[in-house]
């Protein structure tokens, strides 16, 4: 086998449907739109979701819920991903941007309790859970957070 005799299996291409182009083609004159009518002209066609003057499922269904505009979400990082530091190393928002942890800040960033540490680090983040600031300390770290 060469590259010059690589072909699609039978049938697995299709031509493209020409329509419009003469009636030899079986597409032409109203290029298998029919006679007139909405759906015969362009930009004709009813809306998704329209239900023939029914009232639409989108709007027969009830409301429910808001959405909060002062929400805070945090970039989440687990104390696991901390092992790739070395000991005595400052662990903040630059430190983690650096070492691809975090890839956006979000409106803060989140240390959580998940893995073990076994190292002292010094860590200076927006929020750190106590289960998470329990584990650092009693492995000689230190935390400085705005709040727990």
């Amino acid at each position: 086998m060469k590259l010059n005799e690589l072909k699609p299996a039978e049938g697995a291409r299709r031509r493209r449907k020409r329509v419009g182009r003469g009636p030899g083609s079986g597409l032409g004159k109203t290029a298998g739109r029919g006679s007139k009518g909405s759906k015969a002209r362009s930009g004709g066609a009813v809306s998704p979701g329209f239900e023939g003057g029914q009232m639409p499922l989108q709007r027969r269904l009830p409301k429910r819920g808001f959405t909060n505009i002062f929400k805070k979400t945090y970039a989440v990082v687990n104390l696991r991903d901390l092992a790739r530091f070395e000991a005595q190393s400052t662990v903040d928002e630059a430190a983690l941007l650096g070492a691809g942890l975090v890839k956006n800040r979000c409106d803060g960033i989140k240390l959580l309790a998940e893995g073990e540490i076994d190292r002292p680090l010094t860590v200076r983040l927006d929020r750190v859970s106590k289960a998470a600031r329990a584990k650092i300390e009693a492995a000689g770290g230190t935390v400085e957070a705005d709040a727990s």
